[in-house]
């Protein structure tokens, strides 16, 4: 629990970080020189690997965990930032399926292959595939965190379902009965 309860659980687990990290992520390793660098070395690959794991781990647990975290934000907020996320997948595979150029050329350029697509034309397709196959998963998470909703709307319910049983259902009496004063009082003014 004390790592549940750290400075760095408490950042990394906000959901703007863990939405801005799991959507900037993918634009600054793709789009900047850090690719080839991941793409050369063994321990960069191995990196590149474990951070978009952790980072796509700790979005999900955001968005649909169970576990006890910090910053746990209300579910509409939660298909909010789904959504919003859902753009930066979609932005960077329709950017590198239309991409003109080879991402890191030097690398992919040079591979020697002979057969099958051209380096740009498997691109192109890794790409699509990346738009594509990547809003499989979001639409599993979309109906998830619908489903979360759904059912804590039921615990609420029964929770004040039986708060009403216990007490006369005195938080809806109080209710009315502010109403009925405030009535009582226009009709008074309107006199």
């Amino acid at each position: 629990m004390r790592i549940v309860h750290s400075g760095w659980s408490k950042v990394v687990t906000h959901p703007i970080f863990a939405a801005v990290n799991f959507a900037g992520s993918i634009i600054i390793v793709y789009f900047t020189p850090l690719f080839g660098v991941m793409l050369r070395y063994h321990i960069g690959h191995e990196f590149m690997m474990i951070h978009f794991t952790l980072t796509g781990y700790i979005f999900m647990l955001v968005l649909i965990g169970i576990d006890p975290i910090p910053h746990r934000p209300e579910y509409p907020m939660r298909l909010i930032m789904l959504i919003a996320t859902l753009g930066y997948h979609a932005f960077v595979g329709i950017s590198i399926m239309n991409s003109k150029a080879l991402l890191e050329a030097s690398w992919f350029g040079n591979l020697g292959r002979t057969w099958g697509l051209s380096a740009l034309d498997d691109q192109k397709m890794g790409g699509a595939l990346m738009w594509g196959i990547g809003e499989i998963p979001t639409m599993i998470v979309a109906i998830a965190v619908g489903f979360q909703w759904s059912m804590a709307d039921k615990k609420l319910a029964a929770r004040i379902d039986r708060q009403a049983d216990r007490d006369g259902d005195a938080e809806l009496n109080a209710y009315n009965e502010m109403f009925e004063r405030l009535h009582e009082e226009d009709a008074r003014h309107d006199s």
